[in-house]
């Protein structure tokens, strides 16, 4: 392995991650936290109308963090409960894939729910970042130089 390139992988992960959970969250804000609100209660998550600002507000403000290198590990443990509870309550009874197609129609294939295989990405994903740190051009790395200087002085 080139250990010259390794720190840039995290940054890819980060932005890739940071972007889908961003969107993600942002869809749930514009629709209206009202709409998300009546879906997890109908899944039982407790405590809804708090829960439906809390779940966006973590996806859009962690999905920025994640993208600029920004505390990652204290930020990637609300996102992977974020994954967790999803996944418990909404995709584990639809199995594991992602893409379930349950048929086809003449504008093209009809998909249903989506499994919990987005989930463990997201959340392997998370947990690689918290082992290896966010990488390069990460503000994570420019707070760790900077403690590094002054410890120096």
């Amino acid at each position: 392995m080139n250990t010259k390139y390794q720190q840039y992988a995290p940054l890819i992960l980060r932005l890739v991650m940071g972007f889908g959970f961003i969107v993600h969250g942002w869809v749930k804000l514009s629709r209206g936290p009202a709409g998300f609100e009546k879906l997890i209660a109908q899944a039982g998550v407790p405590f809804p109308h708090f829960t439906s600002w809390l779940v966006p507000l973590t996806e859009v403000g962690g999905g920025l963090a994640l993208m600029t290198g920004g505390f990652t590990t204290l930020v990637a443990i609300p996102l992977i409960m974020t994954m967790l509870v999803a996944m418990i309550t909404v995709q584990l009874k639809f199995g594991f894939s992602s893409v379930n197609t349950i048929g086809l129609t003449p504008q093209g294939p009809k998909f249903g729910p989506p499994g919990y295989e987005i989930n463990l990405l997201y959340i392997g994903g998370l947990i690689s970042l918290i082992i290896t740190g966010a990488g390069a051009f990460s503000v994570d790395g420019l707070l760790a130089r900077q403690r590094v200087k002054k410890a120096h002085k």
